[in-house]
């Protein structure tokens, strides 16, 4: 019950600021001038027509028109794209329009290398750890093997100093218990 009287006071509500809504945009259509048409700054300027956005220049004729919003660039018959001037004087619509092909060409371009870059590094990066372990498990291997081939040379070192001087008897000797077996 309290729920439905929430929904229609909120709806009350709603409908309130509606209403206020479309008097204060009423309000300000009626108070805010109409912007001049296009038209009345033709054999003018290129400048006084440019001020208003929705115009376009034509240094064919010194013409100001309206510009056709429903096809993306203005046709050919309405005037050639490098005559035609839009938001400023100093560059035409062809060049504008080989400008903004050139910089999205090289962003799309740098966008890809980047991407191919990355996942080359990725790939480069990942079987490097393998690598590297590898690595450093072949020498931890052969420091293994030479500490073992040392530490064998310095046995039979002392085992032949201790067998010269008569403090190792061949029965004493580890290793050649081994040779006769």
């Amino acid at each position: 019950m309290a729920a439905e009287r929430r929904w229609a006071l909120w709806l009350q509500g709603l409908a309130l600021l509606w209403g206020r809504a479309g008097v204060g945009l009423a309000h300000l259509a009626a108070t805010a001038p109409p912007a001049p048409a296009c038209s009345e700054f033709s054999q003018r300027s290129c400048e006084e027509c440019l001020k208003n956005v929705v115009c376009l220049w034509c240094y064919t004729n010194n013409t100001c028109i309206d510009y056709p919003v429903r096809s993306i660039l203005p046709p050919s018959s309405l005037c050639s794209l490098s005559n035609a001037r839009w938001g400023v004087c100093w560059i035409n619509f062809e060049a504008l329009i080989i400008a903004i092909a050139v910089v999205a060409g090289l962003i799309l371009v740098s966008i890809t290398v980047c991407c191919c870059y990355c996942c080359y590094c990725r790939r480069r990066s990942r079987s490097r750890p393998d690598e590297e372990e590898e690595r450093l498990a072949r020498k931890r291997e052969e420091q293994r093997l030479q500490s073992l081939q040392r530490k064998h040379e310095r046995k039979m070192k002392h085992d032949e100093i201790r067998k010269k001087y008569g403090l190792l008897q061949d029965s004493d000797n580890p290793y050649s218990r081994l040779e006769n077996e």
